[in-house]
C-alpha cells in the first residue's frame, strides 16, 4: 500500500521508511509539520497517513489537529497516529472524528515490527486500533455511573479486544472461544450501552468510545 509519514524526527522518519519497505509497502512521502500533513495527504489521499502526535511548532497536538483537518474534508481517511505517551483524550477525539480506519499506538510499539505491521493493515483497511496500554489505563480507573460497569467480565474482555482491533475471529482466538459467541457478547455490549443498530453509526466505534468515556 501507499504510505505518507509525518514526523518532525529524521531518524523517526526514516525509521518508519525502513520498516514498512520491508514489509511490502511504498513511502510515497515524508513531512514534518502538521501543515505540511494535511495538504500532502488530502492531494495525494494515501491507502494510510501515519503521523506523530506532536510535532512543530508548539510539539503539543499538531498531529492530532492536522488528522482532524484531513477527517473534515476525507472522512474516511485512514490515519495512524503515535505518540511517546497516553493521553486519553488523543484517543478520544481522534475516534470522534469518524467511523473507523483509527490507530492509536504508542512509539515504543514501534519496536514489535510484527505488531506494528498488523496495526498498519487493519487500519489501512477500515479497522480501529488503540494501543493496549491507552486500554488498561481506562479499565484501571474508576467512574461513577459508567455503564461499561454493567458488563460481565467477559464482556469487558471481548470490549477490550475490541477497542485494540481485533475483529471477532482475532478475539474468538484469543479467549479460545467460537466466532458465534464472540457475536452474541459483542451484541450485549452493544444492547446494555444502548447502541441500536444505525447504518450511519459504526457500534464498535460508539463502543470504544464509551468505553473511553
Amino acid at each position: 500500500m501507499q504510505i505518507l509519514i509525518a514526523d518532525d524526527s529524521v531518524l523517526l522518519r526514516e525509521g518508519l521508511a525502513l520498516i514498512l519497505a520491508e514489509g511490502g509497502h511504498e513511502v510515497i512521502g515524508m513531512v514534518e509539520d502538521g501543515d505540511a500533513l494535511v495538504g500532502r495527504a488530502l492531494a495525494s489521499r494515501p491507502d494510510l497517513v501515519i503521523s506523530d502526535i506532536r510535532m512543530p511548532p508548539s510539539h503539543t497536538d499538531e498531529g492530532l489537529q492536522a488528522a482532524m483537518r484531513i477527517r473534515a474534508d476525507w472522512p474516511d481517511a485512514p490515519i495512524l497516529l503515535l505518540s511517546q505517551y497516553v493521553v486519553l483524550s488523543y484517543a478520544t477525539d481522534l475516534l470522534s472524528s469518524g467511523t473507523g480506519a483509527i490507530g492509536y499506538l504508542l512509539k515504543d510499539r514501534v519496536s514489535d515490527i510484527d505488531t506494528f505491521l498488523d496495526a498498519v493493515d487493519r487500519v489501512a483497511a477500515g479497522g480501529m486500533v488503540l494501543d493496549p496500554e491507552v486500554v488498561a489505563q481506562v479499565m484501571r480507573r474508576g467512574r461513577r455511573d459508567d455503564p461499561v460497569a454493567t458488563l460481565t467480565p467477559r464482556e469487558r474482555e471481548v470490549l477490550e479486544l475490541m477497542a485494540e482491533g481485533h475483529t471477532n475471529a482475532g478475539i474468538a482466538k484469543r479467549l479460545f472461544v467460537t466466532e458465534g459467541a464472540v457475536e452474541k457478547h459483542t451484541q450485549r455490549i452493544f444492547a446494555k450501552l444502548g447502541l441500536s443498530a444505525d447504518a450511519d453509526v459504526h457500534r464498535r466505534v460508539a463502543a470504544v468510545l464509551t468505553l473511553l468515556g
